[in-house]
């Protein structure tokens, strides 16, 4: 088992464009992923499931916990941490 906790700082939060590559990335392991939102006191949900995650509510500034476990776990979860960190990928539209 393995877990990390992270500050999520992408405008959106978990919801949309990140929530989709979140879950499309979790889908690539062999690994159980459970997800809370720490700061909202929800959870866990699965890393799969696009409409539990969405549930946990998680907002720009949130603290959220991964935990993963399985064969795969600690692949998935260094994969989903650079993902978060990256801030999904996505550049902000805020530059000026």
């Amino acid at each position: 088992m393995a877990d990390a906790t992270l500050q999520i700082h992408h405008e959106a939060g978990l919801h949309a464009r990140p929530l989709s590559k979140f879950v499309k990335l979790v889908k690539q392991y062999d690994a159980d992923i459970q997800v809370w939102n720490l700061t909202k006191d929800k959870g866990p949900a699965p890393g799969n499931s696009p409409l539990k995650l969405m549930l946990l509510a998680i907002s720009k500034g949130n603290e959220m916990r991964i935990e993963t476990a399985g064969e795969q776990a600690q692949e998935a979860l260094s994969a989903l941490v650079a993902l978060v960190e990256n801030n999904f990928e996505e550049v902000p539209t805020d530059l000026g």
